[in-house]
This record gives structure tokens, sequence and C-alpha cells, in this order.
């Protein structure tokens, strides 16, 4: 198999990238970072973006979407790395998005993936409550009544919660923490009595929120999938979720490699070009393996996401683990060799370390997913 982008990728990538260069550049991220903007992006070219067919894109034509697949959408992904474009993707259209469309009642999903699509509706996914990964650590209690639920908990970690319109809550029907069976998702209303959403900030100037949950009712309806069984949900959505931020950091790593080399053409030192000296050419070298083994590695995890090959979720930690360890590398070395510079705000270079280390974190870091990757392999 081919391990090459499409005619229609290619085009897609093109569209992509111009888009974002002219609208959501590294200084569109400075600008609501230096101005503490309550949203953290754009709603206008959120929007914008979403007329373009971005946001629909793995969603059905019947709700407005494209019905493409996650390898279309990691092309959009990439650039947005490529950008630190700091929009909605993985919370609103990855996970939130995902898990309506694989679980929701064709009622749900009409009620709201038709305003996902049209960039109108924001989803944030609330499941996490460790300061680490771990996708069964979860305490939060549903308690059944006669009419509902009672959900009652706290979540951290909530990606653009402090902006969704939905709030999607994985709760324990039964069970207790660490168990995958017993685990339930609810439509959550977050402006709802009972439940406190407070804005926290990351080190690469995005959004999350801590999301607090007091005795909140929620109706029957509001159930996603079927009572108990939500881990199938967010497996599903984890494995989706991981390999677009592994996009994310393909460019990041392509983009810190292109400005780093550009650098070493241009950067003079004691009279001559410091891209000359032989040490610097070898770990560009290194960087150039990283990043084009990290290409392959997530184009070959999105298509098998999207043919349903048995062994998906293998490749798609084997994705994040390559990736977050490339990106690392690649960050790091680009700040180094563009010296005292690349320590400053001024320079670009460690906006990208930042947002870099923040993904690498993100639904579990390079030594999690290779302990996974181990386990679904059998050993």
């Amino acid at each position: 198999m081919s391990l090459v982008l499409t005619e229609e990728q290619e085009l897609l990538k093109e569209t992509a990238a111009e888009f974002l260069r002219e609208h959501a550049p590294v200084t569109h991220l400075r600008e609501f970072r230096d101005r503490e903007d309550a949203v953290g992006f754009s709603r206008k070219l959120w929007k914008e973006m979403a007329a373009l067919g971005w946001a629909g894109i793995p969603f059905e034509e019947t709700f407005g979407g494209a019905e493409l697949g996650m390898a279309e959408l990691g092309v959009v992904l990439e650039e947005c790395g490529r950008n630190l474009a700091p929009y909605p993707f993985l919370s609103t259209v990855v996970m939130g998005g995902g898990v309506v469309a694989a679980g929701g009642t064709d009622a749900q999903k009409q009620a709201i993936l038709p305003g996902v699509c049209e960039g109108e509706t924001i989803l944030a996914l609330a499941f996490q409550e460790t300061g680490r990964f771990s996708p069964y650590a979860i305490s939060t209690k549903a308690e059944a009544g006669s009419d509902g639920f009672k959900l009652s908990g706290e979540k951290v970690f909530v990606l653009d919660g402090h902006v969704a319109d939905h709030l999607i809550v994985a709760a324990r029907t039964s069970g207790t923490a660490g168990e995958r069976d017993g685990l339930t998702l609810f439509l959550v209303d977050p402006s709802g009595e009972g439940c406190e959403v407070i804005r926290t900030n990351t080190i690469d100037s995005r959004n999350t929120a801590r999301v607090r949950l007091s005795g909140v009712a929620v109706e029957t309806s509001a159930v996603l999938g079927e009572i108990g069984a939500g881990a199938d949900l967010l497996d599903l959505a984890f494995d989706r979720a991981t390999v677009a931020v592994s996009a994310e950091l393909v460019g990041i790593s392509t983009e810190v490699f292109e400005r780093t080399v550009t650098y070493l053409k241009t950067r003079e030192q004691f009279g001559v070009l410091i891209g000359t000296f032989q040490a610097l050419k070898h770990r560009a070298a290194e960087m150039f393996c990283e990043v084009e083994l990290s290409q392959a590695v997530v184009l070959d995890a999105l298509r098998a996401l999207d043919e349903d090959r048995p062994g998906a979720s293998r490749l798609a930690s084997a994705a994040k683990a390559r990736c977050s360890d490339a990106a690392s590398l690649v960050t790091c070395e680009g700040l180094q060799m563009h010296g005292g510079i690349g320590m400053t705000d001024e320079e670009e270079i460690g906006l990208f370390l930042k947002r870099a280390k923040v993904a690498e974190l993100t639904l579990g870091d390079a030594a999690y997913h290779r302990d996974r990757f181990a386990q679904l392999t059998g050993f």
C-alpha cells in the first residue's frame, strides 16, 4: 500500500494550508493569548472553516456533513499543527461529534450534528478525572431516579469545555473507578443547575475546563448509547482522537523542521553559515527522518480507522508513541539550533515546543501508548 495522499487529499491540503496561512497563522494564536480572549479562538473563523466543509468531514450528508473519513480530517489537522490554529476540531468534531454519531439516537443526532457541521455548536467530552490519561479511572456517579439520573463528580482537562454548548459526561452507573464496565455517557447542559464550569489555561495558550457536577439532573433521553456500555463509545472516540492529535503533531514537527533548516541556511557564526557545520547537519538529518516516519505511520493509522481494519487500535497507539517522541525531539532540537533567540517569546519556535508537549500528554503520552501497543499485541 502506497502511503501517499490521493489527488483529492492533496487538493484539500493545499486549500487548508492557504486558508490557515492567511487567516490563522501563529500570530493569530498570539492575539488571543495576549488579550486573554474569553473564547480562545474566533467563532467567526470557525464558521468559515465549517463553510469550507471541514467541521463536517466525518459526518453523514444527512446532517450536513461531507461523509469523508479520518484521512481527510487528518490532512486539515496537520495544517492546523503547522499554524498552531487553536480550533475545536478535537473536542467537537472528533470526540464529541464522534460519540454522538456512533451512539446517539436519530433524534440526538438531528438535534446536534447539523449544528456541529455548520460551526454553530461546540461539544466537549468530559471524562478525565486524574492528572494523567487513564480512560476508565472514572468515579463520577450517575444515580438513577424515577425520571432520570443525577450526576455528581468532577472532571479535569475538558477540552474547550469553557465554551461548550453541550457536555458529554462519562459517569458510573455501576462498578468502581478503573473498571471498563459500568460507564454511561450523558448529554449535559453546562448552564444547568448544579453544573459549574471553570476555565483553565495550559502552557500552549489553549483553553480547557474543570467541570464540577453537584447532583445535576438529566433525563433518561440524555443517555448516549447503552447504559453501562459507554466504554465502547469512549474506546472508539479515543482511538480516533489519538490519531487526530498525532496528525497535528506531524504538522508541528514538519513546520519546526522546515523553519530550522531555513535558519541554518541564513544564520552566520564567525562569518560562516551554521548550516555548514557537520554536527548540525547530522542533527537536522535525524529530524528529517523522524518527520518522515511520523507522516507514514499517521497516514496508515488514519486509513486503518477508515477501513475498520483489525489492529487499528494498535496502529493508533503506534502513531501516538512515534509522533510524541518525534515532536519532542524535533521541537527541542529546533529550539536549541535557533540559539538564544529560540528561548525568547519573540521567536515562535518556543510556541511550537509548548504545544507539542501538551499534545504529547493529551490522551496518553508515548510511554502509555507503547505499553498499550504491547498489550494489544499480546505481550
